[in-house]
């Protein structure tokens, strides 16, 4: 986040040179602290660098919050964050391709606070989650005053889904916790901005660099499963379905998502794995993972393609591809670099 005690930096443009220059792709900022057009220089240079840009909310009542909302529209960003009001929320973004992660719990003060009991914390997550139109929640977990391991696994384990984990993240430590919690990712602010993270030199590009090896340490010990989609075209269908078969531990672990005739096969072969099935490819199961991938809401493709395929299977196999380039999703089609994903979630 280019912010600093819940505010846009002043020198943001020049920071999220050095952000994506240290290789971040998921970049945001807050709703004050610079005017409305250099907010939205601002997401159009993470969107030109091939980044997703998140808009929090910071703000001390129900109008100032729905304000924010239109100026995400505005903004065109692709993730909004924060907010109390999300019924009315949803109501502004409308048909608008932004994902909304709300906050749960009662939101005091600027800088922002969490209170409540975690019990009361934990009911609010899942009454948000049970919304249409909110994709997760953005839990200001460490501006609790309470028990935060805790509150982030009660979290965590009640809500189905994703859950980013903000507020004061300001060490390793922290963010090994909130992995461990099972949330699915975090956000860093004022921490980077001042050098907080151990780097090998001074600099926002180190901090970066830094954080996102910290990123890959927590990977390893990450609770969240990941939402993988399985898909084979009918000539490597035996092929998937024994790697399936290799990886099965792993994979009951995950969220796993399959278009139609794989995800039948794959049910047979093994019951207790759990799988949503969409339709079948030739009914427009290929174009319903490309919307998941569109959206946000897959980690990774495995997709065991047959080399020799006619020119129809291509199409659908080159549209997914270039999906997946656009959204940073790793796709794979052969059992060997299908290995390499499981060894991320493993």
């Amino acid at each position: 986040m280019l912010t600093e005690n819940d505010r846009t930096i002043i020198d943001a443009n020049a920071r999220l040179t050095d952000a994506l220059a240290g290789g971040a792709r998921h970049i945001g900022f807050k709703d004050i602290g610079l005017p409305l057009e250099q907010l939205k220089l601002l997401a159009d240079r993470i969107r030109e660098a091939g980044g997703v840009s998140y808009l929090e909310v910071v703000s001390r009542d129900a109008q100032r919050e729905f304000e924010s909302a239109e100026a995400a529209i505005k903004l065109d960003v692709d993730c909004l964050l924060g907010g109390t009001n999300a019924t009315e929320v949803l109501k502004i973004i409308g048909s608008n391709p932004i994902r909304y992660f709300p906050f749960p719990g009662r939101i005091v003060g600027h800088p922002s606070v969490l209170e409540g009991s975690i019990e009361e914390i934990t009911e609010s997550a899942v009454s948000l989650t049970a919304l249409e139109g909110v994709h997760g929640l953005d839990l200001l977990a460490y501006r609790f005053a309470g028990d935060v391991p805790a509150l982030m696994k009660s979290v965590c384990e009640k809500t189905t889904k994703p859950v980013v984990i903000a507020g004061s993240i300001n060490s390793e430590e922290r963010v090994l916790a909130a992995a461990g919690a099972g949330a699915t990712a975090f956000t860093v602010g004022t921490a980077a901005l001042a050098g907080n993270f151990p780097a090998e030199s001074e600099g926002l590009i180190s901090q970066v660099h830094a954080l996102m090896a910290i990123t890959a340490r927590a990977g390893q010990i990450s609770t969240s499963p990941r939402r993988i989609a399985l898909v084979a075209h009918n000539e490597r269908k035996t092929q998937l379905t024994a790697w399936v078969g290799r990886h099965l531990n792993v994979l009951r672990q995950q969220k796993i998502i399959c278009t139609g005739g794989t995800g039948a096969m794959l049910r047979k072969a093994y019951p207790s794995l759990s799988i949503n099935r969409l339709q079948r490819g030739t009914r427009g199961g290929d174009q319903q993972l490309g919307a998941l991938l569109a959206t946000g809401e897959l980690d990774a493709v495995v997709f065991f393609a047959d080399p020799h395929a006619r020119h129809a299977q291509d199409v659908d196999l080159i549209a997914l591809t270039r999906l997946a380039i656009m959204h940073d999703t790793p796709i794979v089609c052969s059992p060997s670099a299908a290995d390499l994903v499981i060894l991320a979630c493993d």
